[in-house]
């Protein structure tokens, strides 16, 4: 009976002595932390990835519409195919892109002329603009895009993301008309 005694603290010290399986335990304790990192690089670099080509989007369909002279629903549709072209890989569905035709009259009240979306809502009457850009008796082209976006990994903790941007520019070379409607 002594002898059986006698051997658990000997057993005991040498189990606290033993270093086999240290690493295991360590990495089992690293293990989930180094995978929520990596998985969360992931997903902030793909949600900055889809929030860039929302502005890319914005920039393009201000742009594409600033040089027009005369637009048609038709051109207002491959402006929009065009843009929304930009941002594959990711589903183009999720979109919504708005261009509005701007005019500032010798007051610096901004209306809106002429208004086209695609998946969204149109702008109508009067329409803030920011004070730098709030110059009289000028026009303005303006696109608003938003993406509806969802994390691959972390959806169940935030959900479905809007990212969104807006682009003001001026028209290149003459106000844009649309479907027979001036900007003037």
């Amino acid at each position: 009976m002594t002898g059986m005694t006698s051997s658990l603290p000997r057993k005991i010290r040498r189990f606290g002595r033993d270093r086999r399986g240290v690493s295991a335990v360590e990495f089992a304790f690293i293990a989930p932390v180094m995978i929520g990192l990596y998985l969360g690089c992931a997903e902030i670099s793909d949600g900055v990835a889809a929030d860039r080509k929302v502005s890319l989007i914005a920039g393009t369909l201000a742009n594409l519409t600033a040089q027009a002279t005369t637009l048609l629903p038709a051109d207002m549709t491959n402006i929009f195919n065009a843009s929304g072209a930009i941002m594959a890989p990711y589903n183009a569905a999720n979109l919504t892109m708005t261009v509005t035709c701007l005019s500032i009259d010798a007051n610096k009240n901004a209306t809106v002329k002429w208004s086209v979306a695609q998946s969204g809502t149109v702008k109508t009457g009067s329409f803030t603009v920011p004070p730098a850009l709030d110059i009289p008796n000028t026009q303005l082209i303006y696109s608003e895009v938003a993406y509806a976006y969802t994390p691959i990994v972390g959806y169940t903790i935030s959900g479905t993301l809007t990212l969104s941007d807006h682009m003001y520019m001026s028209p290149r070379i003459t106000t844009p008309v649309y479907n027979g409607i001036a900007c003037t």
